[in-house]
């Protein structure tokens, strides 16, 4: 073989032993960042659920509230009525 065969051989062996080694080095990235937007879904998703549950106790408490204390909408006078008449 002659020289400029050997190297020719030895730059592309090269290059396809460079080009696998980057798709393998790519591919555990994009793994990575794949598992770490499902940790990111399972988290919004726990955060949800602590947020529904809060919100339902709050209806709860609110219902409970309602039935001891008497609620008004606010359909009495404002404090343009109850002032000084001119």
């Amino acid at each position: 073989m002659s020289r400029a065969s050997k190297i020719t051989l030895a730059a592309t062996s090269l290059g396809a032993i460079g080009i696998v080694i980057f798709v393998h080095r790519a591919q555990r990235v994009e793994k990575a960042a794949m598992h770490a937007g499902v940790v990111r879904d399972y988290e919004q998703q726990r955060v949800k659920r602590e947020r529904q549950a809060d919100f339902e106790m709050q209806q709860e408490l609110e219902k409970e509230y309602r039935k001891i204390q008497t609620v008004s909408d606010g359909g009495g006078s404002t404090a343009q009525d109850s002032g000084p008449s001119q």
